[in-house]
């Protein structure tokens, strides 16, 4: 591949190749070395919607910490004492109800609080499987899958789907839905764990929504947005 590719003359799979070993040499590659437990990163992802890490982590800690780490003392907990342990994550109000659904669909369904059995099932299985929990969505169970068992989900988070519309590798309107599946088509499983890091700290650091740092950035040469290619044109 052309080091230095004209904007708008590579085919997306190209485009998508070259995001990726840019990403990897700006940031370096990250590896998957074991992921946690499955319900406390289904949990604790519920806890991170419309909230930053810092937030949620603090949530996720008090949840803890006040149940004894117990799911079957949160399932059957006061939701009042549920909104008072993850206030910090914000939106409480909502969370709460959903932990407890979740809580109780997973013991329903297996009897116990555990996960593992999603390490072995088809991934599209897994992901209906997971989005069938109430108050879990495509993106919550891809980041199950991924970083508890680096399967073959690639989760969209906001950044992920400003910077893929940016580049051209989604519509300027496409939902984070759509956009993954863009990417799991144009790139193998075995990438999504570094690609989904890298294209977050991209999105933090660089390719930030209100003002994007385009003369640092090595996306440049394929990005329909700074180049006004596409539907940015």
């Amino acid at each position: 591949m052309n080091s230095d590719p004209e904007a708008g003359s590579l085919t997306l799979p190209e485009k998508a190749k070259f995001v990726f070993a840019q990403l990897n040499a700006l940031f370096g590659r990250p590896e998957w070395t074991g992921g946690g437990d499955p319900v406390d990163e289904l949990i604790g992802t519920i806890l991170s919607a419309n909230t930053n890490d810092v937030n949620s982590s603090r949530a996720f800690d008090q949840l803890k910490t006040a149940f004894g780490e117990d799911w079957e003392a949160v399932r059957t907990a006061p939701l009042e004492a549920i909104k008072a342990a993850i206030r910090p994550a914000g939106m409480y109000n909502q969370k709460a109800p959903h932990i407890v659904a979740a809580l109780t669909r997973l013991r329903e369904l297996e009897g116990c609080y555990n996960l593992d059995h999603l390490a072995t099932m088809e991934v599209g299985e897994a992901l209906a499987y997971l989005t069938a929990f109430p108050g879990v969505g495509h993106k919550t169970a891809s980041i199950v899958l991924l970083f508890c068992f680096n399967r073959g989900a690639f989760p969209v988070d906001t950044h992920i789907q400003r910077i893929s519309q940016r580049l051209g590798i989604g519509g300027r309107t496409d939902a984070a839905e759509k956009i993954k599946r863009i990417w799991e088509s144009l790139m193998p499983p075995e990438t999504y764990y570094p690609l989904h890091l890298n294209l977050i700290r991209h999105g933090r650091e660089i390719c930030q929504a209100r003002a994007p740092k385009c003369e640092i950035c090595p996306l440049q040469p394929v990005c329909d947005y700074y180049n006004r290619h596409g539907a940015w044109a």
